[in-house]
C-alpha cells in the first residue's frame, strides 16, 4: 500500500493505494474507514487492478471539517471526481458500501462519463428508499436517523464508556458474528476518537437528512453496468429496498448473500470478492477498452 494525498472539493483526503491497472475506488460508510476494505484490497490488487482506498472527508487521516455543510452530497461526490482525476485514467469503477454506497449512485448519475462500473453493497437507492420508508419497516429500521439529528447528544451517547455503543453495534448487527476482531473495531473507533472525527460522521445524516438534500441521489439514473451485493440479514436496510431498481438501473444485477448482514464485504469476504470480480471482468481486457475510449476508440459497455 502506498499512501497519497488528494485535494478534494474544499478538504484534502487521505487514500492508500495497491496494485497497478484499471482503477477501481472502494468508498466505506459510517462509522468505518478504509480499513472496511482489508479483505478486497489484495483480490483486486493481484487480479491486476489499482485499487484507490480513500478514508471519506471527516474521517482521519482525511481532513475534518467542523462546518456541517461541509457534508453535504455534492462535496462528497466531488471527492469521488477528485480521485478519478488523481488515478490519471479517464474513468474508474466505483465501489461503495453504507454511505459511501449512496455517494456512489449520486457520482454515477452526475459524472457518468467517468465511470467504468458500479458495484452497491447494502446502500439503497434514494428514490426507492423515500419511496418505500413509511410504507414498510423501514421507517423503525431508520429510527436511528432521527436521534442523529440532534446537536452534542449523539456524540455524547456514542463516545460513552469507551465507544461501548459503537463497540456493541458492531458485533450485534453481524448475522457472521466472527466478521470484526477486537483489533478491527479498535481501529475504526481511534479514529472516531480524534478531534471532531465523531461529529464529523454524524454530519452526513445531519447535512444531508433534509428536504431537497439527497435530490442528486434520488434522482440518479444510473446507466452503467450495477452490481447489487447485499447482505439479506441486514437490521438497518430492508431487501425490499431493491424492489422496482429496473427502473432507475435498467443494467443492474444483483446478488444476494442470505447468511450475511450490514457488513456484507466483512462477513462474507470470499464470495463478495468472487462476485466482485466477475462482474468487474479481466482487468488485462478492461485496461485494452478504457484505453481505447480514452483515444476516442470504443466505449466500453
Amino acid at each position: 500500500m502506498r499512501a497519497q494525498r488528494i485535494q478534494g472539493d474544499g478538504l484534502t483526503l487521505h487514500a492508500e493505494v495497491a496494485g497497478d491497472g484499471p482503477a477501481v475506488i472502494l468508498l466505506h460508510g459510517f462509522p468505518e474507514n478504509g480499513h472496511s476494505w482489508r479483505h478486497q484490497i489484495p483480490a483486486l490488487a493481484q487480479a491486476g487492478y489499482s485499487v484507490w482506498v480513500p478514508n471519506l472527508r471527516g474521517y482521519p487521516p482525511s481532513d475534518i471539517s467542523p462546518r456541517q455543510r461541509d457534508y453535504r452530497l455534492a462535496r462528497l461526490v466531488g471527492d469521488v471526481a477528485a480521485i478519478v482525476d488523481a488515478t490519471g485514467q479517464a474513468r474508474a469503477s466505483v465501489v461503495g458500501h453504507d454511505w459511501g454506497g449512496i455517494v456512489a449512485y449520486a457520482f454515477a448519475g452526475l459524472h457518468p462519463a467517468l465511470l467504468d462500473k458500479l458495484v452497491i453493497m447494502n446502500a439503497p437507492h434514494m428514490r426507492l428508499y423515500t419511496g418505500k420508508l413509511w410504507h414498510t419497516s423501514q421507517w423503525l429500521r431508520s429510527a436511528y436517523i432521527g436521534l442523529f439529528q440532534v446537536p452534542w447528544l449523539p456524540e455524547r451517547m456514542l463516545s460513552a464508556g469507551g465507544f461501548f455503543l459503537l463497540r456493541r453495534m458492531f458485533r450485534m448487527t453481524c448475522a457472521r458474528k466472527t466478521a470484526f476482531s477486537d483489533a478491527d473495531i479498535d481501529r475504526y473507533l481511534a479514529g472516531l476518537a480524534q478531534r471532531g472525527a465523531l461529529k464529523a460522521a454524524l454530519d452526513y445524516y445531519r447535512a444531508n437528512m433534509r428536504p431537497g438534500a439527497l435530490r442528486l441521489a434520488r434522482d440518479a439514473h444510473i446507466d452503467a453496468p450495477l452490481q447489487i451485493i447485499w447482505g439479506a440479514r441486514d437490521p438497518a436496510l430492508g431487501i425490499f429496498l431493491l424492489d422496482g431498481l429496473e427502473h432507475v438501473a435498467p443494467r443492474a444485477r444483483v446478488h444476494c448473500v442470505p447468511d450475511a448482514g450490514h457488513w456484507v464485504q466483512n462477513e462474507a469476504p470470499d464470495e463478495v470478492n468472487r462476485v466482485l470480480l466477475a462482474f468487474l471482468g479481466s482487468a488485462r481486457r478492461r485496461a485494452r477498452t478504457v484505453e481505447s475510449f480514452s483515444s476516442g476508440g470504443v466505449r466500453p459497455d
